[in-house]
């Protein structure tokens, strides 16, 4: 497996400066844009994005404001899906990229659902991870008692440890390589030789004012907009996010859709499980 990018970056509307991960080369597929959860970044992505570039798409995986290698906003009221949208939007205006494939976990799949609302003609295939248009509350009230904490670690065991004591039932099958790994896609060593998480502590300002922060109202249009090309469900088997009966809702609505439980994950899913990559690669060999 090719795991070889290139470090780009491009302006949000007010000028913040913006980082992704480009794999592959351009060609006449529609590309694949991966949009991560609210806590996350590229580095999410690394292994699935490497497999389907490897398969000769182009793969774009953005740092949102806030995250990773991009700046943090001055103002956290821009924190906020509409604004990680206009976000988006400016990237693929600076790519020319009119029609693309998105896959995204959580947050990213909030963001795939809207865009598909305004702009339905632009998105050719679709995956949501563990996110639909209901958001369970308690699964709300669970990021909300981590999110924007500011914890640092002496050691990379440490940030696993801490890790697993507040995720531990929703990946109950991993060992302690993963949430090492995990650790590492997640978090950053900053210049006291500390480890921290590798975001803006001030996303949590909008996401804990108001319930419409941190979920938009009414995403079945935007769903159902995607039910029309190809699309991909996953969700977690233990997911405190995106119930099974909402789950069931979305099959009912999306008919057509390939869907994926993982059985022994909660939120969510890393989609490098076997029967998801499987799911994935059959998602994009339907791409015309």
């Amino acid at each position: 497996m090719s795991t070889e990018y290139s470090e780009r970056s491009w302006q949000s509307a007010e000028g913040l400066t913006l980082y992704f991960r480009d794999y592959g080369q351009a060609n006449d597929r529609p590309p694949v844009l991966c949009l991560h959860g609210l806590t996350r970044n590229s580095k999410d992505f690394e292994d699935v994005a490497a497999h389907i570039a490897d398969q000769g798409w182009r793969v774009i995986v953005p740092d949102m404001r806030g995250r990773g290698k991009s700046d943090y906003a001055e103002d956290s009221a821009t924190y906020a899906v509409p604004h990680y949208i206009g976000d988006v939007l400016a990237l693929l205006e600076q790519e020319g990229i009119e029609k693309f494939v998105s896959i995204g976990t959580s947050m990213g799949g909030l963001m795939t659902m809207l865009i598909a609302q305004a702009m339905p003609q632009r998105i050719a295939a679709a995956l949501l991870n563990d996110i639909g248009p209901v958001v369970d509350p308690a699964g709300i009230d669970k990021i909300r008692t981590y999110l924007g904490q500011g914890r640092s670690f002496p050691t990379w065991m440490h940030a696993a440890r801490a890790l697993e004591e507040v995720h531990g039932e929703s990946h109950p099958s991993f060992d302690t390589e993963d949430w090492i790994a995990m650790a590492k896609r997640g978090m950053t060593v900053c210049s006291n030789g500390r480890i921290a998480f590798d975001y803006d502590m001030k996303i949590a300002d909008p996401f804990n004012d108001a319930d419409e922060n941190a979920v938009p109202p009414d995403l079945w249009p935007g769903f159902e907009a995607l039910a029309s090309n190809p699309l991909l469900l996953v969700r977690g088997g233990l997911s405190a996010l995106l119930s099974a009966d909402a789950f069931a809702e979305m099959q009912k609505r999306a008919p057509n859709a390939d869907v994926v439980v993982v059985a022994d994950a909660g939120h969510a899913p890393t989609l490098d499980e076997p029967e998801v990559r499987t799911a994935i690669d059959s998602l994009l060999a339907s791409v015309k």
